[in-house]
């Protein structure tokens, strides 16, 4: 399921409010053992367009 949101998330990385929801639903999905993963892979790819919505989404976590 994760290749499944990463897929999404580089699909809609164009638009912050798509890009958002989309991380938010795909958050949903992800296992709790993939989340580290997929947050590095996170601020790798997105964390220069994207670091204000990744740190909403990731500082619980």
């Amino acid at each position: 399921m994760i290749e499944y949101v990463k897929t999404i998330l580089q699909k809609v990385s164009f638009s912050a409010y798509l890009f958002e929801r989309e991380l938010k639903k795909g958050l949903k999905l992800i296992l709790p053992s993939e989340i580290e993963e997929f947050k590095d892979w996170c601020y790798e790819m997105f964390g220069k367009i994207h670091q204000n919505t990744l740190n909403r989404y990731f500082q619980p976590i």
